[in-house]
């Protein structure tokens, strides 16, 4: 079993390597600010809320873009909820996408949507394996009787 100050700095560096990886930006460590002892759970409880919001967001956009007439106004308001949740919890690569996304929702090309439906697909995905691993770490470290220093 790893020591509590190896397990520290385990996560420290894999934390780091979320942020210099462009995963997360500064309102990830925004949100974990708000975590204390009488909610310590909060951010994982965050984080599943978004990525159960995002995977019903991305079944409706792929369900909008389906459809023979496309209504690019539901489209852009599903792929501004997303950008607005996935900034919240400062998964930037995700949000980046989405800017990219609304781009072709206002010049109505279908090609760049579902390119774009993809590419958010891909990065909610990997994005989630990121926060998976980062929360095991976590576990982890407290299980070994350490702490998480912010």
């Amino acid at each position: 079993m790893y020591g509590v100050s190896q397990l520290q700095r385990q996560l420290a560096q894999y934390t780091s390597s979320l942020f210099e990886e462009g995963f997360l930006d500064d309102q990830f460590n925004q949100l974990q600010q708000l975590q204390d002892e009488s909610n310590p759970e909060f951010v994982v409880e965050v984080v599943t809320l978004f990525f159960e919001d995002a995977e019903r967001l991305l079944n409706e956009l792929a369900k909008a873009l389906g459809q023979e007439n496309i209504d690019f106004k539901r489209v852009e308001a599903h792929v501004r909820q997303l950008k607005g949740s996935s900034s919240s919890i400062g998964a930037q690569r995700v949000q980046k996408v989405c800017i990219a996304f609304r781009n072709y929702c206002e010049e109505k090309n279908v090609e760049g949507c579902l390119k774009s439906l993809q590419e958010i697909k891909q990065e909610c995905s990997l994005v989630k394996s990121k926060f998976e691993t980062l929360f095991k770490m976590e576990q982890q470290l407290f299980a070994a009787g350490g702490s998480v220093t912010r």
